[in-house]
């Protein structure tokens, strides 16, 4: 642990959770597999985060640019995910998280729509830690869509209309793999989080580089455009 102050340290964490892909050929194994790993290690780091105290935690799970892939892919993360919803929504439950999903939902199939929907309400009323979810997300439609919604009046009132207008903009965005940028993530929200890229590959960024990255976010001075 750093010897900065708890109060101080990162409360509201993104990650951009890069490189499944890319760590399933190097195994020489499916996509869908780097995909299963990756997914791992989000339940993994989730509950380092309820540890480490951090109270909400975003992952980058399907951007609006994935559609693009090949539908194999896409048919196996979809799979994927209405599988993991159906098994790990009692367990996140059980353990205090709040899921909340961020993102289009108009291309989403109607059955696993229902499915997020229904983890959504499931976790409601929890508190320990909130795992904002980014499903078919791109930072530019989402400020489009708040944009639509606009009538004047100021940031408070344009953040009314993002994705999630309860969601804290994050202190810390991580990225891993190795690649240096945002990817149309949480354009708005990010304006002024510290940045820190990891070089590990997403399956295999484990619990000691999550607290590396926290260590970074430690020694950094936050001043806003102040000085």
């Amino acid at each position: 642990m750093s010897a900065t102050d708890a109060a101080e340290r990162a409360k509201y964490v993104a990650i951009i959770t890069d490189g499944n892909g890319r760590w399933a050929q190097a195994r020489g194994l499916p996509t869908v597999e780097g995909h299963q790993a990756g997914a791992d290690a989000v339940k993994g780091r989730l509950r380092d985060a309820v540890r480490l105290g951090v109270q909400e935690l975003t992952v980058y799970s399907f951007s609006t640019e994935n559609w693009s892939r090949s539908a194999e892919e896409v048919t196996g993360l979809m799979r994927m995910f209405s599988q993991r919803l159906t098994v790990e929504t009692p367990e996140l439950d059980a353990e205090g998280v709040r899921m909340r999903f961020i993102g289009r939902r108009d291309r989403v199939g109607a059955a696993l729509l229902e499915q997020m929907e229904w983890a959504e309400a499931t976790t409601a009323q929890n508190t320990r830690i909130t795992l904002f979810v980014a499903f078919d997300y791109g930072g530019r439609e989402e400020i489009l869509h708040a944009a639509e919604r606009y009538a004047g009046g100021g940031e408070e009132e344009f953040a009314k209309g993002l994705y999630a207008p309860d969601m804290h903009a994050p202190d810390l965005l991580i990225r891993t793999s190795g690649e240096q940028r945002l990817s149309n993530y949480l354009l708005w929200q990010s304006a002024y989080s510290e940045l820190v890229f990891a070089p590990e590959l997403w399956p295999d960024f484990d619990t000691a580089a999550f607290e590396r990255c926290l260590a970074e976010y430690d020694t950094r001075q936050r001043r806003f455009g102040g000085r």
